[in-house]
C-alpha cells in the first residue's frame, strides 16, 4: 500500500523555520520592550518610601535637593563632609542616584538606602567589574571574556569583607527638623515668660495670646485631673514641652515643598521621647507603685505567680506602646496621601483621560485627608501627652490605707 504522506520539501522547511524566527524575533522584541517598560514604570512603594524615610539631604521639588552634613566617625578618625559628595544625578524619575564617596581620610564610604557602609577598595572595583560584565552581557555574547570577569568578580566579592557601619552623626532631616523645632520651641516660650513679666495682670497679647489657651488646657484637662494640684507643676514643664515638639513636629510635615519631613514618624526619635517617659516614670516611682508591682495586695499567691510577670512587663510595654502608636499614626498618614498622589500617576501611565478623571477624585479625597492629618496631628500630640501624664500619676500616687479601711 502507497503511503499518501508526502516528504517536506526544502523550500516549504525553509518558510517554516522563517516563521518561526520572525516569532521568536517579535517575542523577544515584545519581551525587551516590556522589560524596558518595567524600568521606566512609576512604582508607588519606592515612591511612598522615598518620602517618608529619614535622608541625608532635603527633598524641595522635583530634582531639587539641599544636602545634609555628614558626620561619620571610623578608624579613629572624623569625616565630615557635604552629601552631595554621593550624589551621582538622577534616575528616570527624579531621584538622586549616589556613588561611593573617598573622604580626605582615605576612608571610602557609601550610601546605600541613606545608611552610610565603610567599604574596601577590593569591593569597589568589584562593583565596577560587575557593571562592566552587565554592560558586555548586554551589548556582546557570552563568550570567555564575559565568564571570566564574572568569575573574578564573584571570587573578589567572596574574598571582600564585609561592610562596616561607621559611628553616624549625621545631620539628617529628621534630626535637622528635630534642630529647627527645638530653636521654634526655645523662641515661643521664651517670648511668651517676657509677656507673662512685662505684662503681669494685663491681657495677653500675640505670641501670648496664641500659646496661653493651650499651656492652659494641658494644664487643667492633662495635668492637674492625672497628678493632682499639688505636683501638677512638677511634672508640667516636660507635658508642655513634649506636647508643643510633637506638635510642632507633625505640623512641619504637612507643609509641602519644604522637604516632607516625618520627624515623629521616625522610630529613633519616637523611642527617644518613650525613653524619657519611661526614665521619668521609673525615677518618680514611689513605695506604692513598686509594692503594687512586685507583690500587689490582696491578691492569692497563686494569682500574684501570674500578675507579677505581667507588671513587670507592663514597664516596659506602656512606653513601647507610646513610640508605636505614635510613629504608626504619623506614617499612615503620610502613605495614605502619597497613595492617592501614586494612584492619580499609575492611570495616567495608561491613558490622559484616566489620569484627569481619577485625579479629581484623588485629589478632592487627598485635601480631606490633609484636613483629617491637621486634627491627628493636635490628638497625637494630646493623647502621648495625656498618656505620660497618667503614667506619672499612677507611679506618684499616694497609699490610700486600702487594708486600714478593711
Amino acid at each position: 500500500m502507497k503511503s499518501s504522506l508526502k516528504p517536506i520539501s526544502n523550500k516549504a522547511f525553509r518558510s517554516f523555520v522563517k516563521v518561526v524566527f520572525c516569532v521568536f524575533m517579535f517575542a523577544f522584541s515584545l519581551s525587551a520592550s516590556a522589560s524596558h517598560e518595567e524600568e521606566n514604570t512609576f512604582k508607588p512603594g519606592e515612591m511612598i518610601m522615598h518620602h517618608i524615610a529619614d535622608a541625608h539631604q532635603i527633598h524641595i521639588v522635583g530634582s531639587i535637593y539641599i544636602p545634609l552634613p555628614v558626620i561619620l566617625w571610623h578608624d579613629g578618625h572624623l569625616d565630615v563632609f557635604s552629601a552631595s559628595k554621593f550624589w551621582d544625578g538622577f534616575d528616570a524619575h527624579g531621584h538622586l542616584k549616589f556613588k561611593p564617596y573617598t573622604a580626605s581620610s582615605g576612608t571610602t564610604y557609601e550610601n546605600h538606602h541613606e545608611i552610610i557602609e565603610v567599604i574596601n577598595p577590593s569591593e569597589h572595583v568589584a562593583h565596577e567589574d560587575h557593571q562592566i560584565a552587565e554592560g558586555l552581557e548586554h551589548t556582546t555574547t557570552k563568550d570567555t571574556l564575559v565568564e571570566d570577569i564574572v568569575a573574578e568578580e564573584k571570587i573578589i566579592q567572596e574574598e571582600a569583607a564585609h561592610h562596616v557601619l561607621p559611628t553616624d552623626f549625621s545631620i539628617t532631616k529628621s534630626v535637622f527638623g528635630m534642630l529647627m523645632i527645638m530653636a521654634i520651641l526655645v523662641w515661643m516660650f521664651v517670648s511668651v515668660a517676657k509677656a507673662y513679666n512685662k505684662r503681669n495682670g494685663q491681657a495677653p497679647k500675640g505670641m501670648q495670646n496664641l500659646l496661653e489657651p493651650l499651656i492652659l488646657f494641658i494644664r487643667d484637662e492633662v495635668a492637674i485631673p492625672s497628678l493632682g494640684k499639688k505636683k501638677a507643676g512638677r511634672y508640667l514643664p516636660f507635658l508642655l514641652t513634649v506636647f508643643f515638639f510633637i506638635w510642632l513636629c507633625n505640623i512641619l510635615g504637612l507643609i509641602p515643598f519644604i522637604g516632607g519631613f516625618n520627624i515623629t514618624g521616625t522610630l529613633a526619635i519616637t523611642l527617644v521621647l518613650a525613653t524619657i517617659v519611661f526614665l521619668i516614670t521609673t525615677f518618680s516611682g514611689n513605695k506604692h507603685y513598686w509594692g503594687h508591682i512586685f507583690w500587689p495586695p490582696g491578691v492569692p499567691i497563686f494569682v500574684k505567680v501570674i500578675l507579677v510577670p505581667i507588671e513587670i512587663m507592663s514597664i516596659f510595654i506602656k512606653p513601647a506602646v507610646l513610640m508605636i502608636r505614635l510613629t504608626a499614626n504619623i506614617t499612615a498618614g503620610h502613605i495614605i496621601i502619597l497613595a492617592f498622589v501614586s494612584l492619580v500617576l499609575l492611570f495616567g501611565q495608561s491613558s490622559a483621560v484616566a489620569g484627569y478623571s481619577v485625579g479629581i477624585g484623588a485629589v478632592l479625597f487627598m485635601v480631606f485627608m490633609f484636613f483629617i492629618e491637621l486634627l491627628v496631628a493636635f490628638l497625637q500630640a494630646y493623647v502621648f501627652t495625656l498618656l505620660a501624664a497618667l503614667y506619672f500619676g499612677d507611679a506618684t500616687q499616694e497609699h490610700h490605707h486600702e487594708e486600714a479601711h478593711h
